[in-house]
Formats: C-alpha cells, structure tokens, sequence
C-alpha cells in the first residue's frame, strides 16, 4: 500500500499536468485573440489573367457563385450537418468528445483514417490547409478553427463552408454543384436531392452519384436516416425522398476557358509560392499568366475540328515562344470533363523520327552536312553485342542508293538515322540530347535513332525551341506574375538570359533541313513527310513529323513560336487507321498557319554560314542544267565543289574525300 506521502506527490503531479494542460490551452486561446480574426478573402478563387491582362477565367469556373445561406434549401444545410457535425451549433470549432474517440482510435490503427473534423475545422483546412494528413496539418487547422469561431458568427461560418466545399466534377460551392448534378439553383433543391449532394464531399470521386450510383446511394440513405432520427424530417418525408427518382443534369457542361492551361499554371503558381494548389485555387490570388487567348482558341479548334469527339483518340499540343520560354497555349486533351489528365504536360510517349533533329544535331557536330551521303537500302546491323537489329522504312521503300542528309530528313529515312546513330555513338547522341534539354531517361541503343524513348510534348517542344532561337536555352512558363486579393505583388517573373547551348551555325542549317519535310523537291523514293499538308501551308516552317504504333507526333516552329502535336491512344491501343497517323500534322498545320500573322517567316542567318543551289539527290552544286536545285547551307569551308551536270561529279566524289564525308563512306562501306 501506497503511503501517504507518495500519494500527495501523486496527485501533485496530476494536479500540474491538469494545470499545465490548462494554461496551455488558455494560451492558445489568448494567442488566438491577440492574432485577431483570420483572412476570410482566402474564400475566393483564384483569378486567371491571359497575356493582355485579360480575365480568362477563375479557378471555380463560370458555374462558381457565391450564395448566402437564405439562398441554400434548409434540407441541403440540415443534411449537411447531420452527416459533416451534428453538433456544429453546440461547440466552439472543436468537438472535444470527437477528438478524443478518434485520437484513441487513430492511436490503435496507428493511422490517421478516422476523422473527426468539424464544420469549422474543414473550412480552416479549405481556406488556409493542405487536404495532407498529417499530425501539423491537424494542429494547425484546430487553431484556424478557434480563431474563426472566436471572431465570425456560426452563420458566417456555415455560409463559407457551403460555398467552398468541393462536390468533385469541378464544381465548388453548393449552388455550383446543384447545378451541375441537377440543373437547378440550390434554393430549389428537393429533399432527395440536397441528401445526394450532402454525401458526395466525403469522397467527391467515390460517392459522385455520376460515377458509383450504389455508394451515393447508401450513403443518401444514411443521411436520411440520420436525418429522421434527429427529428428533422417526418417519416413521410423519409419514405418520399428515399422513393424519389433523381434526374440528373444530362446536358455537356459549359467547356471552360483553357482548363488544362489553368491547372499547370495553378501548379507553377503553387511551387512559386510554396503553397498547396488548393490554397492557390482558394486563396484569392489574380495570376497573371502567359496564355495568348487567341492562339489557345484555334489550338483547341484545331484539335476539335480534325478528331472526331466520339472516338477515343486523344490529343495534345503546346505552344512556346522560342525567345522567352512563355507557353502561349496548351491542349492537355480533347475533353476535360471526361479526363484532366494533362497529356502535353504528364505524359510521355515515344517520339518516332521526330527526335532525328537531336541525331542529325550531333551528325552536324561530328562532319556531316547537308551533302553528306548514305545509302538507303534494306539493313541488318550487327551490333557490338553479337545481336542483330534490322529497321525499315515506312512501307518498306529505299532508295537502294545514296541520299543526301537533306533527303534523309525530309523523307525520314530510318536506315540512314541508325547508321548515323552508329557512327555518333550513343554517348555523343545522348549528350547532344541534353544540350536540347531532354531530361527523360533515354536508352543508348541504335534504336534510339528512332525515337523509342519515351518524352512528353512540352519536353520535345521546348528542345524544337532552341533550334529556333538560334541555340539558346530557355525555361517554358505560364506565369508571368502573382498578386493578392489586394492587389500586392507577390511574384514577378525575371527574363532569363538564355545560354548558347547550340552553334548558332548548326542549329541554323538544321533548321533549314527541317523546312525541307515541306519542300516536294526534295521528292525521292518517297514523297516528303509534309506533302499531305502542304498545300495548307502559306509560309515557311521547319518541323518533323514521327510515327510509331501507338503514337503521332508533328513538331515544328516558325521564328516566333514552336509547336508540338502528339495523338494516340491513352491506353497504348495501336493506331490501325492510316488516317489517324496523319491527324498531329493536320492540327498542326491548321493551327500553325491561323496565327501565323504576317506571312513572312525567315529565319535569320548567323555569319559563317553560306547558302548555293545544290541537287538534293548528288548534294553537289546545282546549275540551270540540273534536273533539281534547292537552297542548301553549309559552314564556310564545307560547301560542295563540284557539279551535278558533267564528268566533273565523279572527280569531285574524289576531290572531297575528307574527314566531314570520306571517312564516313569508308567506316560503313566497312562495316555493311
């Protein structure tokens, strides 16, 4: 038995802790008042300003519409708080019994799965909270919540939850989610109805009536119910609106202005400010942004236009202004209520042939030219590995004869890339890669050449990018500068002093073969990648185009904007219809060629560069006796000699047996 003196020391003890306890909540509560009440205009969207300072839109969309509580069906509110705090009008922000069960609780599990948040709580964590579970983010919002019970009426409080609480499908706010769900104001609301909504923001996904009708279901009952036990309905109220068939809204919500646009730039704008997206989406803030609302139209036409909205193709596409890095219009997909899913942004797919600039970049480092000649023909490549690799052309044509790098490009000969691939090596191949700024993982096999590691459409857009701006290194944006409510400016985007990355020189006479997929002169074996779009055309482009099974990629740039196209299939399905392989170069095309504004592309030539008639098919000078002539352009000092009309062209193939021509023959004449 205990003596008596170690019982006093006992209940000391717990007379300290009980005192401690409560000095350190009357602190935190006297904190709370010194802080004085909270910023309630985090309860407003974020609003989305394009390139002209423009409203494109807020972060709720054009359905988000504040009511106030007179506004709402008293069912949808009862219904609420039946099921989020039945004791809402009963405490002080924290229900203590809730917390200590859920505590206890958590504590076995040794989780955080049960809740016991009220109203107050989630509308703290909507204002000013990451939806993070964790053991400071709980902290935090009870402190949130006592500090806006201390200073806003319940009334205020509820108001605020109501017009913030997400309902999923895009819809924030109970009058934007009653008119999405039922095509009807919140104050017109039924019983059956406002039951529904009250259940969907447990689980916006899972107990969306639109997505899993059983979970919402049942969990429309249980609010029912609770409903009737507390005494806020009759029983006759119960069995109708259990009885009640629900219409749901079937008319195509309105399209919002740039959706996918809106999402990247409220995650930039989330990193910016080192905030959580949600807090950005609710915390009031204007974000200026780089949208140039014109061209985001006529890319999001364009897409429409080409691709047939019952199909399950996809689509994305990226605009970048080579000078800057701004990203002018972004398509993620070609219906964001059915998939958000950024597909310009997040997703990654291989390439095709519209990764040869980055070889031929490095040929143009390693001795080739525009003349350079390899033959075309059917190939099995004995690797170093004792394998054996054997790539065609598309449709299985070859020229089974020497073609120029001009031609190889414009026709997307597959046998030249893998021997050029071979001759780079793959280490010089990948480290011209990074040079473009690709940072996808890339695989040093000959194929590679070919474009079968996979990149995401900003990522290879941005590389294009660097061609046109004559080799300089920027970083693709959508945000130009964040404010408050109040108008503060809280970011403003420095220009960056783009870094020569590229020869100005190499990524100038790249980017004049690249024009070549739309020049029919260069017409061989094949027709030219471009021949089905060109008579769209008007002005001048440089791009390629790639194919692969599952993929269709067209990516190109005029001097002022770069543009990349991807189509196909989210779950890998192969493209069977011809058709559809050609449907990237057609938005392209449409959309390149509408805001294109004065006609007059030219790209700028850096000094040390010349330009001469030549023939695309010898790669000699060309005269007017020659069958086909195209500008061609070279380093000084590479630039062919001879021409393609007389005796002098096999003296010349002997003339300019060099290291930049010569050699190359010889290694694959050697090896294949």
């Amino acid at each position: 038995m205990k003596s008596l003196k170690e019982l006093r020391l006992i209940y000391k003890l717990i007379g300290g802790i009980i005192l401690l306890m409560i000095a350190g909540i009357l602190a935190i509560y006297l904190l709370a008042y010194l802080m004085g009440p909270p910023n309630l205009s985090n309860q407003s969207p974020a609003i989305f300003y394009d390139q002209e300072g423009e409203i494109i839109e807020d972060s709720f969309g054009d359905s988000y519409e504040w009511v106030s509580l007179d506004n709402i069906d008293p069912s949808a509110i009862q219904a609420t708080l039946v099921i989020e705090d039945n004791r809402f009008f009963d405490h002080n922000g924290l229900d203590f019994f809730r917390i200590a069960k859920s505590l206890w609780n958590n504590f076995v599990s040794g989780s955080l799965k049960e809740g016991a948040s009220t109203i107050t709580q989630q509308y703290a964590r909507n204002l000013y909270l990451s939806p993070k579970k964790t053991w400071s983010r709980k902290l935090q919002e009870a402190f949130y919540a006592i500090r806006l019970e201390m200073f806003y009426s319940k009334e205020e409080i509820l108001e605020g939850y109501m017009n913030t609480i997400y309902y999923g499908h895009g819809a924030h706010g109970i009058e934007a989610a009653s008119n999405y769900f039922f095509g009807k104001p919140a104050d017109q609301l039924s019983l059956a109805e406002a039951s529904m909504l009250a259940g969907v923001p447990k689980g916006p996904t899972y107990y969306s009536p639109l997505n899993n009708l059983e979970n919402a279901t049942n969990r429309q009952q249980l609010i029912l119910k609770r409903m009737l036990d507390n005494e806020l309905i009759s029983e006759a109220d119960y069995t109708a609106a259990i009885n009640e068939k629900l219409n749901y809204q079937k008319q195509t919500p309105v399209e919002e202005a740039a959706s996918f646009f809106k999402d990247q730039a409220l995650k930039e704008a989330a990193q910016i400010l080192n905030k959580d997206v949600e807090e950005v989406k609710l915390g009031g803030y204007r974000l200026h942004t780089t949208l140039n609302s014109d061209y985001q139209q006529e890319m999001e036409a364009a897409a429409a236009q080409t691709i047939d909205e019952k199909s399950d193709l996809e689509a994305a596409g990226i605009s970048i202004v080579p000078q800057t890095g701004e990203v002018v219009a972004m398509v993620g997909g070609i219906d964001y209520h059915t998939s958000s899913y950024n597909r310009a942004v997040d997703a990654k797919r291989m390439p095709g042939s519209t990764f040869k600039p980055i070889l031929y970049y490095a040929a143009l480092e390693n001795g080739y030219t525009a003349s350079t000649t390899l033959t075309s023909e059917a190939t099995s490549f004995q690797l170093s590995d004792g394998s054996t690799y054997q790539p065609s052309n598309f449709n299985g044509y070859y020229a089974d004869a020497p073609i120029t790098l001009a031609q190889a490009i414009a026709l997307s000969d597959n046998i030249y890339a893998v021997k050029t691939a071979l001759y780079i090596g793959g280490d010089r191949f990948i480290e011209a890669a990074k040079k473009f700024g690709i940072k996808s993982d890339l695989n040093s096999v000959p194929s590679l050449a070919l474009g079968t590691s996979s990149v995401s459409v900003i990522e290879l857009t941005n590389a294009y990018a660097r061609l046109a701006n004559g080799g300089k290194a920027v970083t693709p944006y959508l945000i130009e500068e964040i404010t408050d409510a109040d108008g503060k400016s809280l970011y403003s985007h420095k220009p960056e002093e783009g870094k020569a990355v590229l020869d100005e020189k190499k990524a100038f006479i790249l980017t004049q073969l690249l024009t070549g997929m739309f020049d029919e002169t260069l017409n061989g074996y094949t027709s030219v990648t471009g021949a089905n779009v060109n008579n769209q055309l008007t002005d001048i482009y440089a791009g390629k185009s790639g194919t692969t099974d599952f993929d269709s990629w067209m990516v190109g740039y005029s001097p002022v904007i770069s543009t990349g196209i991807w189509v196909g299939y989210d779950d890998h399905r192969e493209m069977t219809n011809v058709a559809e392989t050609a449907f990237s170069k057609e938005i392209w095309a449409n959309y390149m060629e509408k805001i294109d504004q004065d006609g007059k592309n030219v790209f700028s030539m850096p000094s040390g560069v010349v330009g001469l008639p030549v023939d695309p098919v010898s790669g000699l000078r060309a005269d007017v006796s020659c069958e086909k002539s195209r500008i061609m352009f070279y380093e000084k000092g590479t630039e062919p000699l001879g021409y393609c009309h007389n005796d002098e062209a096999e003296q010349q193939d002997e003339e300019i047996d060099k290291p930049d021509r010569g050699v190359l023959e010889k290694w694959f004449e050697m090896l294949f």
